[in-house]
């Protein structure tokens, strides 16, 4: 079966090379969410539904955005419903807020999950008679979608320029719907709208930002381009975020991340990420983690799983975030990476365990994440069943430490 994924993901990037790959307009800067209604009164828009969470909405977070648009004589219904994993009955209920008040234009103000409810809303206006499981997959919506703006108020899902929109269905499985028409007219950079985050969002967000960087450098679909953003976003992520962490006001912190998870955002919606990935989906529609501290915890044990197949790659990395010295020989600057991982994970307090994970699930998510990540991800080496759940079993509370403390890559100086 390896020769069949590999088959199918040199087709795939083949393919890719001869397609237009959407990038939205960025509005960027303090204050930048102000301009945005002179983008919709350009687009023609006269009533946007604004999807949002719960708690940004009772917070005020989006107020500025209402009252801008206001101001501009354009009317908006605010749909706020957005569960954490956003679901297929909140997209449905979303659609049914769009039609009932005959909205023309959509506008995603939040973290990941408002992200992904409004695309695969704005997907379900585009084609109305088609439920969101059936556009599971690449390429299955194929319908200009109403404008879809994007209001990111975290730095790490990258979905404000991402071609992809994550659900979790009745069976409490996650998966995506990939097509170029999901990616946002504009993307708004606002580091005001992210200074109230709290440190446990600012954290999960963070890695999850860092994970998509890592995932498409290391992957074998990458472009000239991808790594280059790739590695932008993890420079940005090493240098920002343990001070965004520390201090949710520094300005030039939370810009930067903004910048981290954009740059991230371009960088895997084209090169695809991994199995972090695959795991993370699994273990977070199983238990309802958050998907960036699953990201976080699963990192550096899924890429020690990969070998020497990574590990010029994991050098590569090193050196970009600073953790190695140019002339240090390549298992250093990898183990090096690996380790500086394991370190920012610690302090930024996320837990080294998958505390949640129960011992007699590994088999089933294991098998859902090779499920997902053995034909689709160009990872660098393709891992089975049984060396996933090997990754899950080293991550169960009790194995923890012994699992920090088992390199893959030898330390030779």
């Amino acid at each position: 079966m390896i020769w069949l994924s590999r088959v199918y993901q040199a087709a795939v990037r083949l393919l890719m090379r001869f397609i237009h790959w959407p990038a939205p307009m960025v509005l960027e800067g303090e204050g930048s969410v102000l301009r945005l209604p002179e983008r919709l009164i350009a687009d023609g828009v006269h009533k946007p539904l604004v999807i949002t969470g719960p708690t940004l909405h009772r917070l005020g977070t989006v107020n500025g955005l209402l009252q801008a648009l206001e101001a501009a004589g354009i009317p908006a219904t605010v749909f706020d419903r957005v569960a954490n994993d956003p679901t297929i009955a909140n997209v449905e209920d979303a659609l049914a807020t769009y039609q009932t008040g005959s909205c023309d234009a959509i506008i995603a103000f939040g973290g990941g999950s408002p992200m992904d409810c409004a695309k695969l809303c704005a997907a379900r206006v585009a084609r109305p008679q088609t439920p969101v499981r059936a556009m599971r997959g690449m390429l299955r919506v194929r319908r200009a979608l109403p404008p879809l703006y994007a209001v990111p108020t975290t730095s790490g899902t990258g979905s404000e320029v991402t071609v992809a929109a994550v659900v979790t269905d009745e069976q409490y499985r996650k998966y995506a719907v990939t097509d170029f028409v999901l990616v946002p007219r504009v993307a708004v950079l606002d580091p005001t709208l992210t200074y109230g985050m709290p440190t446990g969002v600012t954290a999960a967000s963070g890695m999850d930002a860092l994970c998509h960087a890592v995932e498409a450098y290391i992957g074998q679909s990458n472009t000239k381009q991808t790594r280059a953003d790739a590695l932008l976003a993890v420079q940005q992520v090493y240098r920002y975020l343990p001070t965004a962490y520390r201090d949710g006001q520094n300005a030039a912190a939370r810009a930067g991340m903004q910048q981290a998870a954009y740059y991230a955002g371009l960088a895997f919606t084209r090169a695809y990420v991994g199995y972090v990935h695959a795991l993370a989906h699994a273990v977070g529609g199983r238990y309802g983690m958050a998907h960036g501290v699953a990201c976080a915890i699963l990192m550096p044990a899924t890429l020690r799983a990969y070998g020497p197949a990574a590990l010029p790659q994991l050098a590569a990395l090193a050196i970009a975030a600073k953790v190695a010295q140019p002339t240090d020989a390549v298992p250093v600057q990898a183990e090096a990476f690996l380790q500086s991982l394991e370190a920012l994970n610690r302090e930024l307090g996320l837990p080294a365990a998958l505390e949640p994970l129960q011992k007699a699930d590994i088999p089933l998510l294991a098998a859902q994440a090779a499920k997902e990540g053995n034909l689709t991800y160009p990872a660098p080496k393709v891992l089975q069943a049984r060396e996933l759940a090997s990754i899950l079993q080293s991550l169960l509370p009790a194995n923890s430490e012994t699992a920090r403390s088992n390199a893959v890559f030898p330390i030779r100086r």
